[in-house]
């Protein structure tokens, strides 16, 4: 494997793990409304992810570094072609990360509330616009000679991409409330897993129809595969969460996110960025990325940093593999 293409894995890698473990804070942020039926209910569904949502954030800044630095030209088209919706991610992450730190530092019920508000908002904009992106890298944007956006905002809200968004929403929001059922007990643990039966049952409906027109959009032998893996871990989660098999269904549930993010890059690859008006003015592996002396001295700043990484993370994870009671916040709140 040449250097290039060993970055386009490792690109992949880490928008893989943004999306799995991002995307249950998503899910979680997004529920809220939903099985929050009271601040004490809403500050459980909160600390499930307190201890660790801002070290998953951190796998898009390290996924973004290393498209800046191993693919410059397609970080650039990226950036400038999808500027708007990224700023939007930008602003409701931001905004998020503002509301877990500040909810609690009044009693007031309102005050908490315009927080929770923006939880919820902060959750659900970067889960739709997500999808939208990627689902026009899929499918291809317009670009001229210089590799450069020639389309305008509505060509990017074309029906596939919003179907992705849609997909992304979906899959995010039932991978949280998977996980608020593996992660609390009592009365809020049977209404997570009842939600998420209820929205796997349309998540699996909506992602049916996401990879099958992902096969029709573009696609690949290595592609085709990931999709019927991803539909079939979906379903297995749905019906392990139905059992009261939520670590299963959890596991299912991030191998449902992993294999439709590979499925992604391998409908796409050799190609980073295609261009849907002319092939000859599309971004590849070869001529996105930077040259040989930099990918080798990332290659060795990865090999040695990367497993650390990986290794915090679930020591992070298995610190705070506790579930989540009301009785706990109640007496942490005296």
């Amino acid at each position: 494997m040449d250097l290039p293409v060993l970055w386009f894995a490792i690109v992949g890698v880490f928008f893989v793990g943004y999306f799995v473990l991002d995307g249950f804070d998503f899910g979680v942020g997004m529920s809220l409304p939903f099985l929050g039926k009271d601040d004490t209910d809403r500050r459980v569904l909160i600390n499930t992810i307190g201890p660790v949502w801002d070290l998953n954030e951190t796998w898009v800044i390290v996924a973004g570094a290393c498209l800046f630095a191993a693919f410059p030209e397609w970080y650039a088209t990226m950036f400038s072609g999808f500027y708007l919706a990224l700023l939007l991610i930008l602003a409701a992450l931001i905004a998020r990360g503002v509301s877990f730190e500040y909810r609690h530092q009044n009693k007031h019920l309102e005050w908490k509330r315009r927080f929770d508000l923006m939880i919820i908002v902060g959750s659900a904009v970067p889960s739709f616009l997500w999808g939208v992106a990627f689902g026009n890298v899929v499918r291809g944007i317009p670009m001229d000679s210089g590799h450069n956006y020639t389309g305008t905002l509505f060509d990017l809200l074309n029906p596939f991409a919003l179907l992705t968004g849609a997909a992304t929403l979906l899959v995010f929001f039932t991978h949280g409330v998977v996980f608020v059922a593996l992660k609390t007990e009592g009365e809020i643990r049977v209404r997570a897993k009842r939600l998420a039966t209820r929205a796997g049952i349309v998540t699996v409906l909506v992602g049916a129809t996401f990879l099958v027109s992902m096969a029709f959009v573009r696609a690949t032998p290595a592609s085709l595969v990931l999709s019927v893996v991803a539909a079939l871990a979906l379903v297995l989660a749905v019906l392990c969460n139905t059992w009261g098999r939520e670590g299963r269904a959890f596991t299912l549930m991030a191998i449902t996110i992993a294999a439709i993010v590979l499925a992604m890059f391998t409908a796409i690859f050799p190609d980073v960025m295609p261009a849907s008006n002319d092939a000859a003015n599309s971004l590849t592996v070869y001529n996105a990325s930077s040259g040989s002396y930099t990918l080798t001295v990332m290659s060795w700043v990865a090999l040695v940093f990367v497993p650390l990484v990986f290794a915090y993370q679930a020591w992070t994870y298995w610190v705070f593999r506790k579930r989540v009671s009301r009785a706990q916040v109640t007496q942490a709140a005296h």
